[in-house]
């Protein structure tokens, strides 16, 4: 068998050519865009599956030097804490609130179901959780997170397991979405509302039209870097306590009160354009990385228990969004639309929400408060309570 071993350098240039060949499938395969699959998704997984076949022939392997794979991961989880402004949440109004404790309730459901589920087909509980709300909500940022620290804690191959989750999750999201809504715009014979009276805000991300240059580019890096350093600190002193949680946390905690402490200042303002393009390019080389090391021949032992669970988390989806979510959003147009958009990030990511409702809005109307609840809530805050509703399930059940 062959064996190769890259470096940290090789291992960069690797996953940006696997990040291209993504960005290059996205394009061209019309099933990787329907359903919205990441582009570092696309690329990793047909690696991955070069690596499974070296695997089966026993003709060859390579290892990677995974030491920027957990640096940017920390940065990125950063830049999601720079994300949760109060302001923007009070500003959204009760019906942002609303959805976000609906989705807050739903990522304990789907760590309870799961977890419960593996229980009964004597696996460990621990596996529930993988395919959880970690892939679910979290989608592949979040399950390539996490993953290790379930290896940690005694999951075995846990980041395969994740992984592998979200991507099944990516593609039942948007395929339930659209039916779900359109079934509940038909039985309950809803219409648009030609006159909306509420003021659709806008993220204070699309406020600032600032034009990239070096200076806002260099103080952005160093907020994150500011955030980085003192989170690894609030991380240590938490660990102290026993409690097991990513190592990303104290830097989400410390992004999150500077967005807040600094928000409204002309000082020392946060870059939050600059930050968010930051975090995209640590996601794109995270996820490329993390699905590079994909061991796909883990799952096999596994796929009786992961099939059953996995369906259950979508049957869970369908029904909450159609009998929760439908009806504390106020069981209107609106609220169809929004039982759409979660059943899409509900089980994968937020684009493929978008993609959901875009879908129906073009057949059924327009939903301006929907595409607004949507990202806000699920783009900016949901990953922070997930997180912590995560780390509680993984310290009940070690």
């Amino acid at each position: 068998m062959v064996f190769l071993e890259l470096n940290l350098a090789e291992t960069l240039g690797f996953s940006i050519v696997v990040l291209y060949l993504g960005r290059l499938l996205v394009r061209k395969v019309f099933f990787l865009n329907k359903f919205c699959i990441p582009q570092p998704v696309a690329g990793g997984l047909v690696f991955a599956l070069v690596a499974l076949l070296g695997n089966i022939t026993n003709t060859f392997t390579i290892a990677f030097d995974t030491t920027l794979q957990t640096f940017f991961m920390l940065c990125f989880f950063t830049t999601v804490g720079f994300g949760a402004s109060l302001n923007v949440l009070k500003r959204g109004g009760i019906d942002v609130a609303k959805f976000l404790a609906v989705a807050i309730v739903l990522c304990i459901l789907q760590n309870a179901v799961g977890a419960g589920a593996a229980a009964l087909l004597g696996e460990n509980p621990l596996l529930g959780v993988a395919v959880g709300s970690i892939p679910m909500t979290g989608g592949h940022g979040t399950a390539a997170a996490f993953g290790p620290l379930l290896e940690k804690v005694g999951l075995t191959s846990a980041s395969t397991i994740a992984v592998a989750a979200a991507t099944f999750g990516l593609i039942s999201g948007s395929l339930i979405g659209g039916p779900t809504a359109r079934k509940l715009i038909v039985k309950n014979k809803l219409a648009f509302n030609t006159v909306n009276p509420e003021h659709i805000l806008q993220d204070d991300l699309q406020k600032d039209s600032t034009v990239l240059d070096t200076q806002h580019l260099c103080s952005a890096f160093f907020q994150i870097g500011i955030a980085v350093g003192i989170g690894s600190i609030v991380s240590e002193v938490i660990a102290l306590t026993g409690f097991t949680m990513p190592a990303y946390i104290g830097s989400m905690i410390v992004a999150a009160c500077m967005r807040n402490i600094f928000n409204e200042t002309t000082r020392w303002s946060i870059r939050t354009v600059e930050i968010n393009a930051f975090g995209e390019l640590f996601l794109y080389i995270f996820l490329s990385q993390a699905l590079m090391n994909l061991r796909l021949w883990e799952l096999a032992d596994l796929a009786f228990p992961l099939l059953v669970i996995l369906g259950l988390q979508v049957i869970l989806m369908y029904l909450y969004a159609k009998y929760c979510t439908f009806t504390v959003m106020n069981k209107d147009y609106d609220a169809a639309v929004i039982a759409a958009g979660h059943c899409g990030f509900g089980l994968g990511a937020v684009p493929n929400g978008i993609a959901n409702m875009s879908a129906i809005t073009e057949k059924y109307g327009p939903s301006p408060k929907a595409f607004f609840i949507i990202p806000v809530a699920g783009a900016l805050f949901i990953d922070f309570f997930n997180s912590t509703i995560i780390v509680m399930f993984i310290n009940f059940l070690k």
